[in-house]
């Protein structure tokens, strides 16, 4: 993912300049900024591939500006906070992030983030990888409508607006329909996680897509996970 363009923002002076040497070093262009509203300029003006967002940036917070971001783009976002806050975490995914990286991170963990969630990013826009071999044309599940060569969903004959994360997440479901997945399967399937995340991740676009597709349309299985109702 060479030439891959990151916006960085981030006001911890060390933290920034060390960050970007090392995405650089890895072959990203960076454009880093030191508080919010220097970040969403350079986000309008820049379109990055993928932002990185500290929670608590001065001028406008990570979490508005993550809000500012969706409002304008599907850019995939990474949330960056200070400590495994429960509060922290489920603000910036509720705001429409895609993951989250807990500070002080290893670089290496940090990239390896990135690039996960550019790889799945890239599937969900390329109808083609999106399918990943599964049959293609028009499911149907009550007034649901998942157009998997078209990566389309319509609610009722309206259309229904997802993130690349969102409807990677609801073509799982609707692979197996009825059947329970663990969370453990959807980071693995969906986040692309390889070791063990955060299952808060699941929990908050599970119910970010439950309030877009309809709260009963995936049901809650206690202690096992998730399912789809036909």
């Amino acid at each position: 993912m060479a030439g891959t363009h990151v916006l960085f923002v981030e006001d911890d002076d060390v933290i920034r300049e060390a960050t970007q040497l090392t995405l650089e070093r890895d072959g990203f262009m960076v454009t880093a900024a030191a508080d919010g509203l220097e970040g969403l300029t350079a986000f309008r003006g820049r379109r990055p591939d993928i932002a990185l967002l500290d929670v608590m940036v001065p001028g406008l917070d990570g979490v508005s500006l993550c809000r500012r971001i969706r409002d304008e783009s599907l850019t995939p976002v990474i949330m960056l906070s200070a400590r495994a806050d429960p509060i922290d975490v489920v603000l910036g995914l509720e705001a429409g992030a895609d993951d989250y990286v807990t500070k002080p991170f290893d670089s290496a963990v940090l990239v390896a983030r990135i690039r996960a969630v550019l790889r799945r990013f890239t599937r969900a826009r390329d109808a083609g990888d999106a399918d990943g071999g599964r049959d293609t044309g028009t499911l149907r599940f009550g007034d649901l409508e998942i157009d998997t060569d078209g990566m389309e969903v319509r609610r009722g004959g309206d259309p229904v607006p997802l993130t690349p994360t969102e409807m990677r997440l609801l073509l799982e479901f609707s692979t197996a329909p009825g059947t329970v997945l663990s969370r453990d399967r959807l980071l693995e399937r969906v986040w692309d996680y390889d070791w063990g995340g955060d299952t808060r991740v699941v929990d908050v676009h599970v119910q970010r897509l439950r309030g877009k597709i309809g709260q009963q349309r995936i049901e809650t299985v206690r202690g096992f996970g998730y399912k789809l109702r036909g």
